[in-house]
């Protein structure tokens, strides 16, 4: 008897829900699809800030390739590698995310072919010529300045990230774009900071 009892509670037990994005309607799931968490765990938003993020981080990666040849001062150098020690390994992560999800895999090359889709922050064809065209301290001061703007607009695209519906609930998105608006805020600070020097 209670082995029937048992078998009849389960075939009983209340249906799964699972809730809508804002504006859709719930639906009723199987229990496999609940325990399933491939598809739950990201959404639109979160593929859209890792393809984005990485054109974003190449071109930060092309303006620290100027930098080498540019500038003459150690502390841009330094700063520079900073910046592309950092960004190469986050593109990297970043492709392995959306490949192992199956998702279109930037090389992080389309922004150029992408006018007037330019993300928050990234500088234009004619200042990128601009930069490319400065030496010395001209190219130090026009690389800080397009730099800081270049990383408020990542800073944006985080922001933008999280005030979208169920994204970032994938841990590994929350503590790369956390990092990113921490890291960048510190960077901007310190830019600031050496803008301030070279203009006295």
């Amino acid at each position: 008897m209670l082995p029937a009892l048992a078998a009849l509670l389960l075939l009983q037990q209340p249906p799964i829900v699972q809730p809508g994005a804002p504006g859709q309607p719930s639906k009723v799931i199987s229990p496999d699809q609940a325990r399933d968490l491939s598809q739950v765990q990201y959404v639109g938003a979160d593929i859209k800030f890792m393809q984005g993020m990485i054109g974003h981080h190449s071109q930060a990666i092309e303006m620290v390739d100027l930098l080498k040849t540019r500038s003459q001062s150690r502390d841009m150098k330094l700063l520079g590698q900073r910046i592309e020690i950092s960004q190469i390994d986050e593109i990297k992560m970043m492709q392995e995310w959306l490949r192992t999800r199956g998702q279109q895999v930037p090389t992080g090359k389309e922004h150029h072919t992408m006018p007037g889709m330019l993300m928050p922050g990234m500088l234009t064809k004619d200042e990128m010529t601009q930069l490319a065209n400065a030496k010395g301290k001209a190219f130090d001061k026009l690389f800080l300045e397009g730099m800081i703007k270049h990383h408020q607009g990542a800073i944006q695209m985080v922001k933008e990230l999280f005030t979208s519906p169920g994204a970032a609930q994938d841990s590994s998105i929350f503590a790369f774009a956390s990092d990113v608006e921490a890291d960048q805020s510190a960077e901007i600070a310190r830019m600031g900071g050496m803008l301030m020097e070279l203009s006295r």
